[in-house]
């Protein structure tokens, strides 16, 4: 019999993996979507983050999956993603049934599909909405995680692209979670995604990553923490040779690492070399000391660093 698997991007973060849990929860328990065993599943080994949340909730973590495991009859729903370059490596795309997702769209399949695209602070919001339409209330401890989901996702409603819609939801699933303290519980959530201590520097460089595709191919990670300046006075020098490697290894041209204060609400650019030091500072102003640019406020890749960097590239 047929399965259909809900995956994430690469790399997997807390709303891509909370996302798939809670989708393949919804749909288990509506028989009118139609999808024939649904199965959340993950494409890569969890952040330090995810792995403690995971931990905490007592919840097993989504089976690791390659395209190789998934059958010719089977169906896939894509999470948290849409662009090829952040899909499953070697993926077939007509298996591709249904996106969830709320990023920027940069589609090009040949077949039609479901499209469910909100612009809300996290993908699992909007699972959670769909839920409140089909009158499905998530249990305890998937409450809990989703929650989490949402506060990592909008840096505990502190990024730009948080809206009512979270912070409403949000403070649905603490009630059903039985959460208290939300500040308090996403603080928790920020400091165990500091904890770096188990990564190689080349692990920490790509923990979060995403590649875009503009006019040159970029990669931008990003680095959410309560000890920023700690990090880059211990680490600054070995993550940026870490980052040289990695660039190499990902065959990328532009290579950004964003380490951002989630407490102090600043991000700071690891760059990876002259190229991103012109581009960084046209794109954000001001002037990088030793290949690290202060940009500010900004918090959110996907709506203040990226759309940035892209403007730049067009224009270059």
């Amino acid at each position: 019999m047929s399965k259909t698997y809900i995956i994430g991007h690469l790399k997997p973060d807390t709303d891509s993996a909370v996302a798939a849990m809670a989708l393949e929860y919804l749909y288990s328990q509506k028989d009118c979507f139609g999808y024939s065993q649904p199965q959340a599943v993950i494409t890569g080994h969890l952040s330090p983050e995810t792995s403690y949340l995971f931990e905490k909730f007592k919840v097993l973590t989504p089976p690791l999956i390659t395209a190789a495991e998934i059958g010719a009859d089977d169906q896939v729903v894509l999470v948290d993603h849409n662009e090829e370059s952040q899909r499953l490596i070697g993926l077939n795309e007509a298996q591709i049934v249904e996106i969830v997702d709320h990023h920027k769209v940069n589609l090009n399949l040949s077949t039609p599909l479901f499209l469910n695209f909100k612009t809300w602070g996290s993908t699992t919001t909007i699972i959670y909405f769909f839920m409140k339409e089909y009158s499905v209330t998530p249990d305890k401890k998937l409450a809990g995680l989703m929650l989490a989901a949402i506060l990592s996702d909008t840096v505990g409603f502190k990024s730009a692209t948080t809206t009512q819609k979270d912070k409403k939801f949000g403070q649905e699933l603490a009630q059903i979670a039985g959460i208290t303290d939300i500040n308090a519980f996403a603080l928790e959530i920020f400091r165990a995604g500091s904890d770096f201590s188990t990564l190689s520097d080349e692990e920490i460089v790509q923990n979060d990553f995403k590649i875009y595709e503009f006019a040159k191919k970029t990669c931008i990670s990003q680095l959410e923490t309560v000890e920023q300046e700690v990090l880059l006075a211990n680490k600054k020098d070995r993550l940026l040779a870490a980052m040289t490697n990695v660039k190499a290894q990902l065959g990328v041209e532009l290579f950004f690492v964003a380490v951002t204060d989630v407490l102090k609400v600043n991000t700071k650019l690891l760059l990876d070399g002259e190229k991103e030091m012109i581009i960084a500072e046209r794109a954000f102003g001001g002037s990088a000391v030793d290949y690290v640019l202060d940009i500010g406020s900004k918090m959110s890749r996907k709506k203040e660093i990226a759309p940035a960097i892209e403007e730049v590239l067009k224009n270059d």
